[in-house]
Protein backbone atom coordinates (compact mmCIF):
# COMPACT_ATOMS: atom_id res chain seq x y z
CA UNK A 1 0.00 0.00 0.00
CA UNK A 2 1.56 3.33 -1.06
CA UNK A 3 2.07 6.05 1.52
CA UNK A 4 -0.39 8.95 1.38
CA UNK A 5 1.34 12.29 0.76
CA UNK A 6 -0.84 15.25 1.77
CA UNK A 7 -0.37 18.10 -0.71
CA UNK A 8 -2.95 20.55 0.63
CA UNK A 9 -5.70 20.50 3.23
CA UNK A 10 -8.85 22.59 3.43
CA UNK A 11 -11.38 21.09 5.80
CA UNK A 12 -13.31 18.88 5.18
CA UNK A 13 -11.20 18.06 2.11
CA UNK A 14 -7.58 17.20 1.56
CA UNK A 15 -5.67 16.75 -1.67
CA UNK A 16 -3.26 13.83 -1.72
CA UNK A 17 -0.94 11.73 -3.82
CA UNK A 18 -1.05 7.97 -3.27
CA UNK A 19 1.98 6.76 -5.17
CA UNK A 20 1.70 6.15 -8.91
CA UNK A 21 -0.86 4.51 -11.14
CA UNK A 22 0.44 1.10 -12.13
CA UNK A 23 -1.02 1.14 -15.67
CA UNK A 24 0.63 4.38 -16.83
CA UNK A 25 3.23 5.33 -14.21
CA UNK A 26 1.60 8.74 -13.59
CA UNK A 27 1.04 10.18 -10.09
CA UNK A 28 -2.19 9.04 -8.40
CA UNK A 29 -3.88 12.26 -7.22
CA UNK A 30 -7.06 12.16 -5.14
CA UNK A 31 -9.38 14.37 -3.15
CA UNK A 32 -10.33 12.91 0.20
CA UNK A 33 -13.13 14.03 2.49
CA UNK A 34 -13.38 13.76 6.27
CA UNK A 35 -16.04 11.29 7.41
CA UNK A 36 -18.01 12.91 10.24
CA UNK A 37 -18.60 9.63 12.07
CA UNK A 38 -15.23 7.90 11.81
CA UNK A 39 -13.19 11.14 11.81
CA UNK A 40 -11.04 9.64 9.04
CA UNK A 41 -10.43 10.75 5.47
CA UNK A 42 -11.89 8.64 2.66
CA UNK A 43 -11.33 8.93 -1.09
CA UNK A 44 -13.99 11.18 -2.57
CA UNK A 45 -12.70 11.76 -6.10
CA UNK A 46 -9.86 10.33 -8.20
CA UNK A 47 -8.30 13.14 -10.22
CA UNK A 48 -7.21 12.76 -13.85
CA UNK A 49 -3.92 14.67 -13.65
CA UNK A 50 -1.91 17.39 -11.90
CA UNK A 51 -3.69 20.15 -13.83
CA UNK A 52 -7.04 19.06 -12.37
CA UNK A 53 -5.39 18.86 -8.94
CA UNK A 54 -4.08 22.43 -9.26
CA UNK A 55 -7.48 23.68 -10.38
CA UNK A 56 -9.29 21.94 -7.50
CA UNK A 57 -6.87 23.44 -4.97
CA UNK A 58 -7.16 26.91 -6.53
CA UNK A 59 -10.97 26.89 -6.91
CA UNK A 60 -12.60 25.53 -3.76
CA UNK A 61 -16.04 25.70 -5.42
CA UNK A 62 -14.78 23.23 -8.04
CA UNK A 63 -13.82 20.82 -5.25
CA UNK A 64 -17.34 21.14 -3.83
CA UNK A 65 -18.79 20.60 -7.33
CA UNK A 66 -16.92 17.28 -7.51
CA UNK A 67 -18.38 16.21 -4.14
CA UNK A 68 -21.15 13.63 -4.70
CA UNK A 69 -22.97 14.70 -1.50
CA UNK A 70 -26.22 16.40 -2.64
CA UNK A 71 -26.12 18.65 0.44
CA UNK A 72 -22.93 20.37 -0.74
CA UNK A 73 -23.76 23.47 -2.79
CA UNK A 74 -21.15 24.58 -5.30
CA UNK A 75 -21.05 27.85 -7.21
CA UNK A 76 -24.07 29.00 -5.20
CA UNK A 77 -24.86 32.59 -4.37
CA UNK A 78 -27.35 34.08 -1.95
CA UNK A 79 -30.28 36.27 -2.88
CA UNK A 80 -31.88 37.59 0.28
CA UNK A 81 -32.74 34.61 2.45
CA UNK A 82 -32.38 32.06 -0.35
CA UNK A 83 -29.30 30.27 -1.65
CA UNK A 84 -29.45 29.87 -5.40
CA UNK A 85 -27.39 27.30 -7.27
CA UNK A 86 -26.99 27.56 -11.05
CA UNK A 87 -27.18 23.72 -11.18
CA UNK A 88 -30.49 23.32 -9.35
Amino acid sequence: MPKTEVIHERFPYRYVRKGTIELNGKPDYRIQKMNEWSRQYNDMYLLDNSIQLDYAIEDFEYTKWLDPDPEVAAYAYSHGDHVISPYA
